[in-house]
Order: C-alpha cells, then sequence, then structure tokens
C-alpha cells in the first residue's frame, strides 16, 4: 500500500515521500507510531502543490546557483546534539533537518533528494554534496557537535569511534557470529544511536510534514 511518509525513515524515504510499503509494516508500525499516514488522492494532491512551490525557489540558472554555492560553502552549519560518550547521538541528523536549517538560516527551499548524505549518527565534521544546479555543487560544511560544546579533536573523534567499534566486535564474538555477521553486527552498533537497544528501529526525525 502507498503511505505519505511524516518523518525521515532510515532506508524507506524522506519526509513528504510517497512510499509503497507491505501493508502489514504500514499497519503495525508505520501507521501507530505517526510516522506516515495513508496516501489518500487528496494528500498525494497537497504534497504535488507543496513541491511546485519549492521549485519555485530553486536557482533558475548556473550564474545564480554558483552565487548559491559560493555563498552556502563560506559558512558552516551547526547541529547541536545530545550525544553519548562514545560519541553516537541519541537521534540523527537527516536530509530533512540539514533541508530545514537552509530554510531557517538561508530562506532557500531544498529538495532534499540533492543534498548527498547518509544519515549523521555521530558528533563530528562532515562535507555535503549540494546539487544546486544540474552543473554546480556545492559542498557544505556541517559541524554535529555536543549542546552547548567545542566539537573534541579528531583524534579524540577517532579514538572514541574505535572505541565504539572494540565494544560492539566483543559482543558479537561473544554472541558466537561468524566473521560476516560480525561486521554486520559491528556496523549496525555504532551507527544506531545512543538510546535505542539492538534489535528496534533507527531512531527518526521529529520534524513535522
Amino acid at each position: 500500500m502507498e503511505v505519505v511518509l511524516k518523518q525521515d525513515v532510515d532506508k524507506l524515504g524522506l519526509r513528504g515521500e510517497v512510499v509503497n510499503v507491505a501493508r502489514g509494516y504500514a499497519r503495525n508500525f508505520l501507521l501507530p507510531r505517526g510516522l506516515a499516514e495513508v496516501a489518500t488522492p487528496g494528500l498525494v494532491r497537497e504534497l504535488g502543490k507543496r513541491q511546485a512551490q519549492h521549485a519555485r525557489h530553486e536557482a533558475k540558472s548556473s550564474d545564480e546557483a554558483r552565487a548559491i554555492a559560493d555563498r552556502l560553502e563560506r559558512n558552516e552549519l551547526r547541529f547541536d546534539v545530545t550525544a553519548g560518550p562514545t560519541g553516537v547521538l541519541f537521534g540523527s541528523v537527516t536530509a530533512t533537518n540539514l533541508a530545514d536549517r537552509l530554510w531557517e538560516t538561508e530562506k532557500m527551499r531544498v529538495d532534499r533528494r540533492k543534498l548527498r548524505m547518509d544519515t549523521i549518527k555521530r558528533i563530528g565534521r562532515y562535507t555535503v554534496a549540494f546539487e544546486v544546479f544540474p552543473d554546480v555543487v556545492a559542498e557544505l560544511k556541517l559541524i554535529v557537535a555536543p549542546e552547548g560544546e567545542d566539537l573534541p579533536p579528531e583524534a579524540e573523534l577517532a579514538e572514541m569511534e574505535a572505541q565504539d567499534i572494540a565494544t560492539a566486535k566483543a559482543a558479537a564474538e561473544a554472541a558466537g557470529e561468524g566473521p560476516q555477521e560480525i561486521d554486520e553486527f559491528v556496523e549496525d552498533a555504532t551507527q544506531r544511536p545512543a538510546d535505542e537497544p539492538a534489535g528496534s528501529a533507527d531512531a527518526l526525525a521529529d520534524a513535522p510534514i
């Protein structure tokens, strides 16, 4: 069945997108958790109107796009977050969060699909490619740091991540997992939000549709 996502859902889609999912997944998970709503014809029409409005705010030429890219690349966008002791976020920073921030700071409507980024689940410095125009890409600089604190030095960030990986690997080995399963377990554990236990759904952005 088709649903409209009300929040970003990792590995499924971004807020406002229409996606086709299994009826059981929608009824038992997405809908009761408020992550999506049924894609009625009226709702789909309304989304189309919003997308058309957003398109009117986009750059109309390469020259205009380059001016926008130059302005964006001069600044850093900071996201204040809550994180665990090894730098894993309580939650995540998504393309939707970044698009919302660009609207707040630049009054720029951004198609989130033009932000080439994975969901951010650790503190650190990140660079996100933003396709401003077909031949113009801006490199956005992001700082994801604990609220009210400076970002630790790169060496300390690397040490925190290494500690996280070692802990996850030890847990997988203790559970008797094979090499491939250990790698998958480590990847999942080191990216999982700090407040989420193993085996549960990824944390989601809470911005409204």
